[in-house]
């Protein structure tokens, strides 16, 4: 895979199209990737800071009174509809930036969305290490919400439209990788401030970094050939096209080129209401999956795991700097998880990734719940040992690992890839838009879910883990090696899809 070196034979929409991995198509993909940065430094400085005294003192002072008494119900410690909606208000704003995106990735490009997000998403990070009182950290919350949204729809469809067709999933779990980089960034930069006054503040206002460095990139990349022609630049997009595939003359593109402009003469034609195009009974299959993958992305209950880790580590009896290392752990193991699945995505497939993850995480959570009831009870007043709260962590371990070489990159790159080029920034926002609907749902709810449900909650997500499984066993074709413009094929020959669709090639 030497860069500029390696010529793969691309089973393209108008053909056979020579396509290379050339240095322009690695260092835009990374700059596209690097999008993962803000939404994963997001997720792991989160479910830290509310584990800091200062923080807490300072806007939840009743969390910290509960933390504090002698003997309370471990699953209940933590259960504040405020303190939950400090996590979860993101997702708010960043369901509604995720629709809003797609007017905004079709009128002005994926690149500009990128952009946008990135300074969104700076504001929010200078407000939210600055906050006086709740509202202003709820108001900085806000504005990193948005800045998520804008991010996450258009990085995922760029990475598609840019990454050459047999490597687009190795590509396109950049993105995933980088939210593990920021994940454990994050978590890292908890542990050294965890001890610190105003830890709280470094943590939360250092969050413009990631986001200074993606802006600051997608200053030097130009935008997708498909945007560029959806939008009337020619020009521009066989340049653009030109530098990313390495063709040594404009000839060695023109075909791609040219099956490119028939399609985004279809974009600009549906454009004026792709929500109403969406709906039409020939993309059923597209809309199911797109809204279903991100469901089930999050009722895996990853995220809930990446925001109250260090919580759930303390309430097993883990102090708050041991808490804090394991969750670290978790996010490291999360990340070499991810690099494994970019090696094997292009050779095993989708499908055989979800399965296999899908299975792991089932086991690893049912063994949770049973070590749960067996030391700690369904009272919560039961007493962990060391060894078990080690085994603990290893168990979420395994699990965080099945996560991030299945459902975690997959989540992004399934929905990113299915759609016609006319439907794909409306899918990928509705896709995106599910994502942060059903994160606030479950992170706005899990602190109660856990009291109420006790070890309970762990048995809730192993239930949907199975059934997302067996979703994909019956319902998901697979994608690998297909071009993103002829991926209409694997919808008409599915034994269950292929009844709602007919020729969604022009």
């Amino acid at each position: 895979m030497a860069i500029g070196g390696l010529a793969l034979d691309v089973a393209g929409g108008s053909g056979n199209i020579e396509a290379k991995i050339t240095a322009a198509v690695v260092m835009t993909c990374v700059v596209a990737a690097s999008g993962g940065l803000i939404f994963g430094y997001d997720i792991g400085i989160s479910g830290g800071v509310t584990t800091m005294k200062p923080f807490l003192e300072k806007f939840f002072p009743t969390v910290l009174k509960n933390a504090t008494e002698a003997k309370p119900d471990v699953y209940c410690v933590y259960d504040s509809q405020l303190l939950t909606a400090f996590t979860s208000s993101l997702y708010v704003a960043g369901l509604v930036a995720s629709l809003v995106a797609s007017r905004l990735t079709a009128a002005y490009g994926r690149r500009t969305t990128m952009i946008l997000g990135g300074l969104t998403f700076l504001f929010g990070a200078v407000i939210s290490g600055l906050a006086a009182n709740i509202a202003m950290l709820l108001s900085g919350r806000i504005l990193l919400g948005f800045g998520v949204g804008f991010t996450n729809q258009a990085a995922p469809v760029y990475l598609s439209e840019v990454a050459p067709p047999q490597w687009r999933g190795a590509f396109n779990t950049g993105f995933q990788f980088f939210i593990g980089v920021g994940v454990v960034s994050a978590n890292f930069l908890n542990y050294l401030t965890a001890d610190h006054h105003s830890g709280w503040r470094i943590s939360l206002g250092l969050a413009a970094l990631p986001a200074v460095i993606m802006t600051f990139g997608c200053l030097f990349i130009s935008d997708t050939p498909s945007s560029l022609l959806a939008r009337g630049n020619h020009d521009h997009a066989r340049v653009s096209l030109f530098k990313i595939r390495g063709a040594k003359t404009s000839a060695d593109v023109e075909a791609e080129l040219a099956e490119l402009v028939k399609l985004s003469q279809l974009a600009i034609e549906a454009r004026a209401e792709p929500f109403k195009t969406i709906l039409e009974r020939q993309y059923r299959p597209q809309l199911v999956v797109a809204v279903a993958i991100p469901c089930f992305q999050q009722l895996t209950g990853i995220t809930i795991n990446a925001f109250y880790a260090p919580v759930l580590f303390r309430s097993v009896g883990f102090g708050s700097a041991p808490a804090l290392v394991a969750t670290l752990i978790l996010g490291l193991v999360n990340l070499g998880s991810i690099l494994i699945s970019t090696m094997v995505i292009d050779r095993f497939g989708r499908r055989f990734l979800f399965i296999v993850g899908g299975i792991q995480m089932f086991v690893c959570q049912v063994a949770v719940a049973a070590l749960l009831a067996a030391t700690v009870g369904d009272a919560g007043d039961g007493e962990m040992t060391k060894g078990y709260a080690v085994t603990v962590v290893v168990l979420l371990c395994i699990y965080a690992a099945g996560f991030g070489w299945s459902w975690g990159p997959l989540s992004w790159l399934v929905p990113s890839e299915i759609f016609p080029l006319k439907l794909r920034p409306a899918g990928q926002s509705l896709s995106v838009a599910v994502n942060f609907a059903v994160t606030f749902l479950i992170a706005q709810t899990f602190l109660a879910t856990l009291c109420h449900f006790k070890f309970g909650a762990f048995l809730f997500y192993g239930g949907w883990i199975l059934i997302m499984t067996v979703f994909v066993l019956m319902f998901l074709p697979e994608t690998k090696g297909i071009h993103v413009d002829s991926m209409y094929q694997v919808w008409e020959k599915h034994w269950f899809w292929q009844r709602f669709t007919k020729s969604t090639s022009t």
